[in-house]
């Protein structure tokens, strides 16, 4: 369904109504609520909330990239939660959504139950790692918008990050495929200028003040994530690590294991979870 939040139209997704407590679902680059659709069918128990962030699916796609930036990212993000009714809720977020759900979390933590980061990081500690960054950012940018679709999925399903993906059955890398075709270019250059990983602010310092249980899930083969994982674990109040046998997107590659240890971990650790 369509909703409107401060003058722009987001694409929206919830299943299970009557169920509590309630899951969000944030995608990562090039995602969509497409890319949670498996997840969402395995977790019958919860009331389960998709939305496709801001330049992806079939959300508006602003032509200014500064419409883009993290803190008005996360405010429309509340607003539309606010919206549908949700006072508390359980955020979960995949790499890009990773990211947006840490700045929700810092901007908002009252109204987190738990949360979920799958292959996500804080963003960037210093001032000449964000810059080198955004100017990485911007060429890719400039590069979708001069080149389409095809040309930049076609690199970007070859970047290592991804590699383990080429194993999967030949229905599935069809499936992600036309899930990262579907993008419109204008709406990933932006997303990348706008909110990219050396746009947004560090949240590395604000990690403490989040309050709620906390799930890290990263793959055996993404080494990378699973640092950025382990330094996180340190500095949350309260957080456990899950490592699983997969790649970066772990809810793609093994998506039965994956809401599987989100279920089981919820109802360990949420007060009013699934006994």
């Amino acid at each position: 369904m369509k909703m409107k939040v401060n003058g722009l139209d987001y694409h929206v997704e919830v299943r299970n109504e009557d169920q509590s407590p309630s899951i969000v679902f944030l995608h990562g680059f090039t995602g969509s609520t497409q890319t949670w659709r498996k997840i969402a069918d395995k977790l019958p128990d919860y009331k389960i909330v998709l939305v496709d962030l801001l330049g992806h699916g079939k959300t508006a796609i602003p032509e200014d990239a500064s419409r883009y930036v993290m803190e008005l990212q996360v405010r429309d993000l509340n607003s539309l939660l606010m919206e549908l009714g949700l006072k508390e809720f359980i955020l979960v977020g995949y790499s890009m959504g990773g990211r947006t759900a840490l700045a929700y979390s810092a901007a908002y933590p009252e109204r987190l139950q738990a949360l979920v980061l799958e292959s996500a990081s804080p963003g960037l500690k210093t001032a000449e790692e964000r810059l080198e960054r955004q100017q990485r950012d911007s060429e890719l940018a400039l590069k979708i918008l001069a080149n389409g679709m095809p040309s930049f999925v076609e690199k970007w399903e070859n970047i290592p990050l991804f590699d383990s993906q080429k194993k999967l059955p030949k229905e599935i890398k069809e499936e992600i495929k036309k899930e990262r075709l579907s993008q419109q270019p204008l709406g990933l250059a932006n997303s990348l200028i706008g909110m990219g990983t050396g746009s947004q602010p560090s949240y590395w310092n604000q990690l403490r003040g989040i309050r709620v249980p906390v799930l890290l899930i990263t793959g055996s083969l993404d080494l990378k994530f699973q640092g950025i994982a382990d330094e996180m674990k340190m500095a949350f109040w309260q957080a456990e690590h899950q490592i699983v046998d997969a790649g970066h997107a772990i809810h793609v590659e093994k998506p039965a294991e994956f809401a599987t240890i989100v279920d089981e971990y919820l109802r360990l650790n949420i007060q009013g979870g699934k006994s």
